[in-house]
């Protein structure tokens, strides 16, 4: 399960322990911050995209959306998000359960800098009814394959 690839990712952060699973549905962001019980923008929604260079994921704040002509001049192609069957293969988590953590070798973690506007995030943790509480650094520091801080958001 992809759940114990993110939580066993998580452990040599000492962070597995944080790892919260909920009686209800957390697969999007609206059903996420209600299980969370905080508003919609501090869900990290893991958005998954193909560049010439492989699958990237671009964590968000909850609130925000893509803004082409700012992924475009970041990633230097049009910003094309993968299918639900290339989400699984490639980055190794369901739809709506996407993370950044324990995905498969070669995908690259960007964190948007929307989210720094809060002293704590809630990305899924490889299910969707999973989550953790994290810090942006404490992202930063956990996101697997971090490749830095952008700003491709609206």
């Amino acid at each position: 399960m992809a759940i114990e690839r993110a939580r066993a990712y998580l452990k040599k952060f000492d962070l597995d322990q944080r790892v919260v699973e909920f009686p209800v549905s957390s697969a999007t962001v609206e059903l996420a911050a209600e299980a969370a019980g905080v508003i919609p923008a501090r869900i990290a929604k893991s958005l998954s995209f193909m560049t010439a260079d492989g699958p990237v994921l671009v964590v968000t704040a909850g609130d925000m959306k893509i803004d082409n002509p700012k992924y475009k001049a970041q990633f230097h192609c049009k910003a094309k998000m993968l299918s639900r069957d290339e989400v699984a293969a490639l980055i190794g988590h369901d739809v709506g359960g996407v993370c950044p953590f324990g995905v498969e070798p070669g995908v690259r973690t960007y964190l948007d800098v929307s989210m720094r506007r809060f002293d704590t995030v809630f990305p899924a943790c490889g299910s969707a009814n999973s989550a953790i509480e994290l810090t942006c650094d404490e992202l930063e520091r956990a996101a697997q394959s971090f490749a830095g801080w952008i700003d491709v958001c609206k």
